[in-house]
C-alpha cells in the first residue's frame, strides 16, 4: 500500500498519483508535494480608510460623495452598506445598495462600522 498524503481540500484519502500530480477523485482537486498550501499571509489584505481589515460580510459606510458611472445620482456620504464581498481587482468590494443595486466599490472610499 502506498503512502500517498489525504486531499488538501476535502481530507479524502483515495487520493491518486497522475504525471506528478496528485489527484483527488472525490472532489477533483489537483496539486503537487511542491506547491505550498495557501497560508494567510499569501491572502491578499484589503483594509478600508482608516486601515481597518475588511471581511466578507462586514458593514462599511461611504465617507466621500461617489458618482455612479453611467448614472446621474451620486452615492451619498453615510450610505451604509451591508454584507459586502471581498474580490480582486482595482474596485475590491462587491455589494448590493439600496435604490442603487449591484455596485463595486473601492476600499479606501468606505470605512468599517
Amino acid at each position: 500500500m502506498s503512502n500517498l498524503p489525504n486531499c488538501p481540500k476535502c481530507n479524502s484519502e483515495y487520493t491518486y498519483e497522475d504525471r506528478g500530480l496528485y489527484v483527488c477523485p472525490e472532489c477533483a482537486h489537483e496539486w503537487s508535494l511542491e506547491s505550498e498550501p495557501e497560508t494567510a499571509q499569501d491572502q491578499r489584505i484589503i483594509k478600508d480608510a482608516n486601515g481597518n481589515i475588511l471581511n466578507d460580510g462586514d458593514t462599511v459606510t461611504i465617507i466621500k460623495d461617489l458618482k455612479v458611472k453611467g448614472s446621474s445620482s451620486v452615492l451619498k456620504v453615510g450610505t451604509k452598506v451591508k454584507n459586502i464581498r471581498l474580490v480582486d481587482g482595482d474596485h475590491d468590494i462587491d455589494c448590493k445598495i439600496d435604490g442603487f443595486g449591484a455596485m463595486s466599490l473601492k476600499s479606501e472610499f468606505v470605512k468599517k462600522v
